[in-house]
């Protein structure tokens, strides 16, 4: 089933995503750019560098970005190349970024609210930034058309 334009605007699903996503980034200690990408990423399912490296021209240059990624543990190796048979090694998105996107979905569709307990990263931070997301957050979360 494709899902047209007005199915979209029906279910408010970007009516949230900017605080989703901002939420996110800071929970996970991603950047923005680097989340979007996993998300894209994650859809593509099995990529090679080179298709790594076509889909970051859409985003801010980081010169690290594909280390960091790989060390911080976001991206796995599904295939190792061996050099005689497989010229190059093809990479997956962890089960750790599957868990994160899940969870961005799911508070995207108002299945899962962000949590607003004090262990929550922006309850534990008091500066006014943090206190405006909490106060959006808290309108988000009695959103009843969410």
């Amino acid at each position: 089933m494709k899902l047209s334009a007005t199915d979209l605007k029906d279910m408010q699903l970007f009516k949230y995503y900017r605080l989703v996503r901002k939420w996110a980034c800071k929970t996970y200690g991603i950047k923005e750019a680097d989340l979007e990408l996993l998300i894209y990423l994650e859809s593509v399912n099995i990529f090679s560098i080179k298709d790594f490296k076509d889909a970051v021209y859409a985003y801010s240059w980081d010169k690290d970005r594909w280390e960091r990624l790989r060390r911080e543990g976001w991206i796995d190796i599904w295939r190792k190349r061996n050099m005689t048979t497989m010229k190059y090694s093809l990479f997956k998105v962890s089960f750790k970024t599957k868990q994160m996107t899940s969870r961005v979905y799911r508070v995207l569709l108002g299945d899962e609210n962000i949590p607003v307990t004090e262990k929550s990263v922006y309850y534990k931070n008091k500066s006014y930034t943090d206190k405006v997301f909490n106060k959006a957050v808290d309108d988000m979360i009695k959103d009843k058309e969410r």
